[in-house]
């Protein structure tokens, strides 16, 4: 459960989100729509403990988050705008990088084979749920903005968050892999995760369960949950 009470985001004078408070329950999907600046990303990064709120707080599950580190120890994932990934290491290191900081390797040499086994395999599953599969070893820089993209929502897959925060990541694909994309975050929905989209697509809000919009800050809903 995600729970956003009274919450202000402001860099110096301006402020980003005003007084917004919100709840989306576990197997829900929000979309966040609005024009660019009027606060979507700024509500998803402080959800996620990357922006501190002036005022307001945030809770998942109750535990109210603060920064990045201890959102992310909770099962907070953020898919950034811009992909936010390495570009000089390959698809495979950017999601192995995540999920080697979460999980502590064994000193046992036969129980640390088994974990990076199945590092591996949760790495393949993620880059073939994107369509991926054959380029795992390609750096990110060889990639086309598209992959790239992609690449960033199966790091995002890949750490099986109880919170899924997808910032425009169906911003730079086709019809056909937004599709994939979408089906694959409602995926992460059915298992049991809150998920919040900030789109400019009405079509990805249409098929959100709840639809909020952002305008200078303040968040109106066009559809509740």
């Amino acid at each position: 459960m995600i729970t956003v009470t009274n919450l202000t985001v402001a860099y110096d004078d301006l402020v980003a989100v005003a007084d917004v408070s919100l709840r989306v329950p576990p197997g829900c999907v929000l979309a966040v729509s609005g024009p660019s600046g009027a606060g979507k990303s700024s509500l998803l990064w402080a959800i996620a403990g990357a922006v501190m709120a002036k005022s307001g707080t945030v809770e998942v599950d109750g535990l109210e988050i603060m920064d990045r580190p201890a959102a992310a120890a909770h099962g907070v994932v953020l898919i950034p705008q811009g992909n936010g990934l390495a570009r000089v290491l390959t698809a495979r290191e950017n999601l192995a990088m995540p999920l080697l900081a979460e999980r502590k390797l064994p000193s046992d040499e036969d129980e640390r084979a088994e974990t990076l086994e199945s590092i591996d395999d949760t790495i393949l599953a993620a880059l073939t749920a994107v369509g991926l599969e054959e380029s795992g070893d390609h750096l990110v820089e060889e990639l086309s903005g598209g992959e790239q993209q992609r690449v960033a929502v199966a790091r995002g897959l890949a750490q099986r968050g109880k919170v899924i925060l997808a910032d425009e990541s169906t911003s730079e694909l086709d019809s056909a892999n937004r599709e994939r994309v979408l089906e694959l975050l409602r995926a992460e929905a059915d298992r049991g995760a809150a998920v919040i989209i900030a789109t400019h697509d009405p079509s990805v809000a249409a098929g959100a369960d709840g639809h909020a919009l952002m305008d200078e800050g303040r968040l109106t809903w066009e559809r509740r949950l």
